[in-house]
């Protein structure tokens, strides 16, 4: 797979320019773009980035603000990588990351039902995923299926988001939502950017657009993040 093979990054014509206006414009992250290789970047970001919202979760005990077909949508994004790696006998060491990250989804899409006082609800959860992806894996399962998730992932990280932006101010705060969570992620989305420019070039390329959309929500969570924790504060001033 062209996505785990880690070498010494090289930039494109499209994605030097940009380069040189980050290092300019958020010269924070000068470091780690140049002293990395930006799938690396991505992969150890996004392993990570869902560990600062369970711990909240679970110190809060409660999961109020997080949107559960947010995170469903985020289970089926990283699902596709995940049956792919399995299927085509990849080794563990490979694709570990992924499904580290596939776990922290299942986990955080129980702890939202446990909860909400549907504990029952989310073992089923548990129980029916558990299902689905012995089925996926299979020899049941056409073999345009797997393609055809990985196609979509994308699309159903931007959905995520959207939703979770919506569920935000529908409800005027973000409850339970990590900031640090939601930061890492925007890092991530910013790699996935330089990491599509480096194999297209084209910053009008489908891929690329897709990427630059996600990590405009994920900006857009971040704003809201500090926005509505802003607010809270002033309220609790007054």
């Amino acid at each position: 797979m062209q996505g785990l093979i880690i070498g010494k990054p090289l930039l494109c014509r499209g994605s030097i320019s940009t380069y040189r206006f980050l290092s300019v414009a958020m010269p924070f992250l000068l470091f780690p773009l140049s002293h990395m290789p930006f799938p690396l970047l991505h992969l150890s970001v996004c392993q990570t980035a869902q560990l600062p919202q369970l711990w909240k979760v679970l110190r809060a005990r409660s999961a109020s603000g997080i949107s559960w077909w947010s995170v469903l949508l985020q289970v089926y994004a990283i699902t596709g990588p995940v049956v792919y790696c399995i299927t085509n006998n990849f080794p563990l060491e490979a694709w570990s990351e992924r499904l580290f990250m596939f776990m922290q989804g299942l986990a955080m899409g129980f702890l939202i039902q446990h909860y909400s006082g549907n504990t029952l609800k989310g073992i089923v959860f548990l129980l029916a995923y558990g299902g689905v992806m012995l089925l996926l894996t299979s020899p049941l399962v056409p073999e345009h299926v797997i393609p055809a998730m990985q196609a979509s992932s994308m699309l159903a990280v931007v959905a995520s988001r959207v939703i979770q932006a919506g569920t935000n101010y529908y409800h005027g705060n973000t409850g339970q939502l990590s900031a640090l969570s939601v930061f890492l992620v925007f890092t991530g989305s910013l790699a996935l950017i330089f990491t599509s420019l480096q194999e297209t070039g084209d910053w009008s390329s489908v891929s690329t657009v897709t990427h630059v959309v996600a990590a405009c929500l994920s900006c857009l969570l971040l704003t809201q993040v500090v926005c509505y924790r802003n607010s809270r504060t002033k309220d609790k001033t007054e």
